[in-house]
């Protein structure tokens, strides 16, 4: 899908007091805590957060959680924080939420050995042709990034409708020595699995189109921390 570039929107973002600046991000490297100015809680990161709906969503409903939302794209971010913008001026309050555009590859250099709690993928781009396997977020190159900033026991959550995708983050994950704790190939035909799922835009779209919504959780392995 074409990205629509949104005039000004690198601006924008750089304004919003709640989109930390790309030069300053390496510094709170083991110190996200005291970034949110609260008592210690977990931290909780999407990477590649779209609209924002999804992570708004849940640091709605779980204020004892910090999250952090990572996208690339200036013009995908500002609708985000846009969203975020919308509910304040309703009266919500949303301290637990921090936004990063930063690209995934630079994941060590923003987060310490076992600052984050959970990571969620969701509806991560394919990158179909085999000689860009190496970008996909749910790939061994990154599965390996993702185990040194989780904790011990940390989780990753990841949801796509693109079978061919999941097919591979399974054996990716397989080959690198992860637990696989959940894993269906249609999440919303399970009211075990999909009770309290929160949607992404696209989920809502893909399910509202009779797709099937996969979904797999994962824990790096035991002896790496």
């Amino acid at each position: 899908m074409r990205l629509r570039n949104i005039p000004g929107a690198r601006e924008e973002i750089a304004a919003d007091r709640y989109v930390i600046p790309e030069d300053l991000q390496p510094a709170l490297k083991g110190n996200w805590a005291g970034r949110f100015g609260t008592n210690p809680r977990p931290l909780y990161i999407e990477i590649g957060m779209g609209k924002g709906k999804f992570l708004t969503s849940l640091a709605q409903q779980n204020p004892d959680i910090n999250y952090i939302g990572i996208e690339k794209y200036s013009s995908v971010l500002v609708r985000a924080v846009r969203l975020r913008e919308a509910l304040e001026a309703q009266g919500t309050v949303l301290d637990n939420l921090l936004y990063l555009r930063m690209d995934a590859e630079k994941l060590t250099d923003v987060f310490a050995p076992a600052e984050v709690g959970r990571i969620y993928l969701n509806f991560s781009d394919p990158w179909p042709k085999d000689r860009h396997a190496k970008r996909r977020l749910p790939g061994r190159t990154f599965l390996r990034r993702y185990r040194q900033i989780l904790v011990p026991d940390g989780q990753l959550e990841f949801k796509t409708d693109n079978r061919a995708l999941f097919d591979f983050a399974l054996s990716e994950a397989e080959e690198e020595g992860w637990r696989i704790d959940l894993c269906t190939y249609d999440l919303h035909a399970d009211p075990r699995l999909c009770a309290g799922n929160v949607m992404t835009e696209y989920e809502e779209r893909f399910s509202a189109q009779g797709n099937p919504i996969c979904k797999m959780v994962s824990r790096p392995p035991a002896d790496e921390h």
